[in-house]
């Protein structure tokens, strides 16, 4: 059985959801061989997964000859070096999102998230453009790690769009909760801008993957031709007790906002994202075509439901991601990996490395996905249309 050898750079949440998808990886083996982080925990952490290498500087994992694949699970003001570096060494590499983004530059004014967003814009652009050249150039694999483009839900509907060669006119998607407990989401040099980047990214990606699929069908050009946007943070007059239900605390970044994108054959898109949304994730997607509607349930979905009359019965149940409470009604999320997509991704991703394949979810979406996201940043600014 063909072996990859991975090595990964990062020993937090993500992390552990991309372990428990590489063990169920089928048809060839998966192999985690190291990982590389600086928090106190890494040896830990690799204890518990059987993980027998521990670095703390990844440009010791970089030298490591036993790695295949580099998977990056780190914050995203690191993504982008890393990905440049790890393909220079020769690594192939699978990059979680977003592909990368603006964290800040001598001389900015401060905090990062006021730099007015026409100079972020240019100078994301430029720095994907670099990316991007040393990826092609690399000979080797990049893979973005975008689960959504995975999930059941929106595979099946990336089928029933071949089969049927529908035109879809309107998509409306969104991911909101009630907010990261990371610290650094809620500062713009950490993450690159707020909810629409951290958690819009995911809807846009899929919106971007379903209507691509739907022109390639159709033997038709694909194209985003503009955007309008509008960010805000709507919590900010809360008092603490009033926001003791939401985690966000956003110091210079959005906790609202709704992108709109038109397609170059005149259809649309809305992509929501919020922080503030109590009930656990939502992660959906609808949209109308020319001969019907498809609803994407991925989170929450009826796929098995609770009632508890108080929280104490089910509080040792993990039933889904941010849920406030377990009592009442609530919607359980089965076989959480594989419903959001990260079992079919990590298997994509493995064949590909294994094979010479390109990903499902490669550069151009991570690309577009990016550039897409920071024009809406840049239309919010500005109070109008960007045409790309």
């Amino acid at each position: 059985m063909k072996k990859v050898r991975i090595g990964m750079v990062g020993a937090g949440f993500i992390s552990r959801i991309h372990l428990e998808a590489y063990k169920r990886v089928y048809g060839l083996q998966a192999s985690v061989e190291a990982v590389c982080a600086r928090s106190a925990g890494t040896k830990d952490f690799a204890a518990a997964y059987g993980i027998p290498k521990v670095y703390s500087d990844y440009h010791d994992l970089m030298k490591d000859p036993d790695i295949d694949v580099v998977d990056i699970c780190t914050p995203p003001q690191l993504h982008a070096v890393m990905i440049e570096e790890f393909l220079s060494a020769g690594k192939h590499v699978i990059s979680e999102k977003p592909f990368t983004g603006y964290f800040g530059a001598p001389g900015d004014v401060q905090p990062v998230g006021k730099v007015c967003k026409q100079k972020m814009y240019d100078a994301v652009l430029e720095g994907m453009e670099r990316t991007a050249d040393i990826v092609r150039k690399s000979g080797r694999l990049f893979c973005y790690a975008e689960d959504w483009v995975y999930a059941p839900a929106v595979a099946k509907a990336s089928e029933i769009l071949k089969k049927t060669r529908d035109k879809i006119l309107f998509l409306k998607a969104e991911e909101s909760h009630s907010g990261s407990h990371a610290w650094h989401a809620a500062e713009w040099a950490r993450t690159g801008g707020g909810s629409m980047i951290r958690q819009g990214c995911h809807p846009l990606s899929a919106v971007l993957h379903l209507k691509k699929t739907e022109a390639e069908a159709r033997g038709e050009a694909f194209s985003v031709e503009s955007v309008v946007c509008d960010t805000g943070v709507v919590t900010e007059k809360l008092t603490k007790e009033e926001r003791r239900f939401i985690a966000a605390n956003p110091v210079d970044v959005e906790d609202w906002s709704m992108l709109s994108l038109t397609f170059g054959d005149g259809t649309k898109a809305t992509v929501f994202s919020g922080d503030f949304v109590t009930g656990g994730v939502r992660n959906l997607i609808e949209f109308n075509t020319n001969t019907g509607t498809l609803v994407c349930n991925i989170a929450p979905n009826n796929g098995m439901m609770t009632y508890a009359a108080d929280a104490s019965v089910l509080k040792d149940v993990y039933l889904t991601e941010k849920v406030e409470t377990t009592a009442g009604w609530q919607y359980v999320l089965l076989d959480e990996e594989s419903a959001r997509g990260y079992l079919q991704e990590a298997q994509d991703f493995m064949e590909c490395v294994a094979t010479g394949r390109q990903p499902l979810s490669g550069l151009d979406l991570a690309y577009e996905t990016i550039r897409i996201t920071y024009a809406g940043y840049l239309s919010a600014e500005k109070g109008a249309r960007v045409k790309l």
